[in-house]
């Protein structure tokens, strides 16, 4: 499991440029719901861009809900009328960047819920995933070096164990800019880093022991030092 950092005024930018073109294409060709798109590599080629940042702009629209993609079909438009997808897109291309608040209580709020549903529905290859991220923490921490994308892989493990796609979809989405947020202001130290692999472990031991309210309480436990960092800045 590989987590890409992109830079942020790039991803955004690009983004927003897709996601203009994607809505004049809906508009200009009249598409209707249930009409289809054409092909990633058709519209990264009339919008010169990447396949990977045509996808990433597909998928934030898929996320508000406005597109669906089906495997091996393609992608296609929602059940939504033209000036509502007009109406949504604007107001997606208007949002303001998330504070580093919001960021932390977002971030929170979502995995209180995920890590009780892990614990619930984890399957053995979710733990073999959880494994994988907390042993590549552990081993960083130990020496010395920084751990901050194995620590929110472990996360992203736990949001996958969930087996609620949209929530999973939404912690892949803010996963980038938490970690900007993370190296601006310097957030993990080496003591909470090493703090960091017990409360880990004890976080996969609940989700692995199916515990979904012991869990939480692990994951209130991991977050609070975090949570008190945020509200002093």
């Amino acid at each position: 499991m590989k987590l890409e950092i992109l830079t942020k005024n790039e991803n955004q930018e690009i983004q927003s440029k897709i996601i203009s073109k994607i809505r004049d294409l809906i508009n200009y060709k009249n598409l209707e719901p249930g009409d289809k798109l054409p092909s990633e590599r058709m519209l990264s080629e009339k919008f010169e861009v990447s396949r990977t940042n045509v996808r990433e702009a597909i998928q934030k629209l898929e996320f508000y809900g406005l597109l669906k993609s089906k495997p091996q079909s393609g992608t296609f438009i929602a059940d939504i009328g033209q000036v509502a997808m007009n109406g949504m897109i604007e107001d997606i291309l208007r949002l303001e960047d998330p504070d580093f608040k919001s960021l932390v209580e977002t971030r929170i709020l979502l995995e209180l819920k995920t890590v009780r549903l892990a614990a619930q529905r984890r399957t053995k290859e979710d733990l073999i995933q959880m494994k994988e991220a907390l042993d590549a923490y552990s081993e960083k921490v130990e020496n010395g070096e920084d751990a901050m994308q194995e620590d929110l892989l472990f996360h992203l493990a736990i949001a996958k164990a969930s087996g609620n796609s949209t929530m999973n979809t939404f912690m892949l989405i803010i996963t980038p800019e938490i970690i900007t947020k993370f190296e601006e202001y310097h957030v993990c130290d080496k003591g909470l880093a090493f703090m960091g692999i017990q409360e880990h472990q004890d976080i996969f031991d609940a989700i692995k022991n199916q515990d979904p309210q012991l869990a939480k309480e692990k994951m209130k436990v991991h977050f609070k030092a975090l949570y008190q960092y945020c509200y002093n800045i």
